[in-house]
């Protein structure tokens, strides 16, 4: 009898000693809370991280990863401002006592990180200088029939034009085509248009 009570207790204490160990592992659990604050001057520009629209200055978000973002902000009457934006990691984020700071800390450590940009506002060019600009480039093509441009074309792989479709193999073109040429359509589908509906 007294050693059913003995194993009894024994098991009473190691049922205490399994549910301390669990709240105090759900307790220690860390976690590493990342946000980012975007301030500009004068507010209210457009901010995207990483191409993702998040919303207009002053803005904040949540990140999870370290490293360099593309940051670009857009605001009417100001010049678009993109900035590739490196965001170290803090020491207690380097491998490996990341995961300990990630797993084994109890509570949360908050990592913020706040950027300020100074937006340009945007050149205006006097209608005058635009107009003289214009009778120039007029005159130039006027001259040698053709306008030199400073603007350097794209240089890479050019793509073959598709051939036109005509009329005799039952194909029509639109109106336009694209860089690429026209893409024809058929002016009916194989097996008629019965073969697409029930019978």
């Amino acid at each position: 009898m007294r050693e059913s009570r003995d194993a009894l207790g024994l098991y009473r204490r190691l049922g205490r000693l399994a549910t301390l160990l669990a709240v105090v592992c759900v307790a220690a659990t860390g976690c590493v809370q990342r946000r980012l604050t975007i301030r500009s001057n004068p507010p209210g520009a457009l901010v995207y991280v990483d191409d993702y629209e998040i919303g207009t200055t002053p803005v904040s978000t949540n990140f999870t990863y370290y490293g360099t973002r593309r940051i670009r902000l857009v605001k009417d009457g100001y010049e678009t401002l993109t900035v590739m934006q490196t965001i170290p990691p803090p020491w207690y984020e380097m491998v490996p006592l990341d995961f300990v700071t990630e797993n084994l800390i109890p509570g949360e450590i908050r990592d913020h990180r706040a950027f300020d940009y100074q937006l340009t506002p945007q050149a205006v060019v006097p209608t005058e200088q635009l107009l003289s600009r214009a009778e120039g480039l007029r005159a130039q093509t006027r001259v040698s029939g053709v306008v030199q441009s400073d603007l350097v074309p794209p240089q890479g792989p050019q793509m073959p034009r598709a051939a036109p479709a005509t009329p005799s193999d039952g194909m029509v073109a639109p109106p336009s085509g694209g860089p690429g040429g026209t893409i024809p359509y058929p002016l009916e589908p194989p097996g008629g248009w019965r073969s697409f509906g029930p019978p």
